[in-house]
């Protein structure tokens, strides 16, 4: 793996992370502005977890967010000139460590259908796909 740093990110860092997700992941969400990244942040400061050269510019993102209940991975994304190099295996432990730090027995990945990609990466980092499951969502309007 490249010299890489594996830390929680800070709220200076939205800006930064939301340009991050524009270009590695796929899709977009309903919370992806500065306020949205801001607020999770102050709601679990170590749930957005990053990958950081020593320049301090990002190459890897995944959110570990536990609710006492649930451990939820989301935003696993590498910039994509710095896949294939462990990032992602680097970012998937340390979130799996936090979550068993905090008690939890196993986490679920939310992962495009439609993103291949991302299910071989899944699948290689143990995790499988369960078809009896579908999502179900309701976005609220301000």
């Amino acid at each position: 793996m490249i010299d890489v740093k594996i830390r929680a990110a800070v709220t200076d860092e939205a800006e930064a992370v939301l340009a991050f997700w524009r270009e590695s992941a796929e899709g977009t969400s309903i919370s992806d502005d500065v306020h949205g990244v801001i607020r999770l942040l102050e709601r679990d400061p170590e749930a957005l977890i990053l990958a950081t050269l020593p320049d301090g510019r990002i190459v890897g993102s995944v959110i570990a967010g536990w609710d006492g209940w649930r451990a939820s991975l989301y935003r696993l994304a590498v910039l994509p000139s710095h896949r294939r190099q462990g990032i992602s295996t680097a970012l998937l432990r340390a979130a799996e460590d936090r979550f068993a730090a905090l008690g939890g027995r196993r986490a679920d990945a939310m992962v495009l259908v439609a993103n291949e990609t991302a299910h071989a990466a899944w699948g290689a980092a143990g995790y499988e796909r369960q078809e009896q499951w579908r999502r179900w969502v309701k976005p609220f309007t301000a």
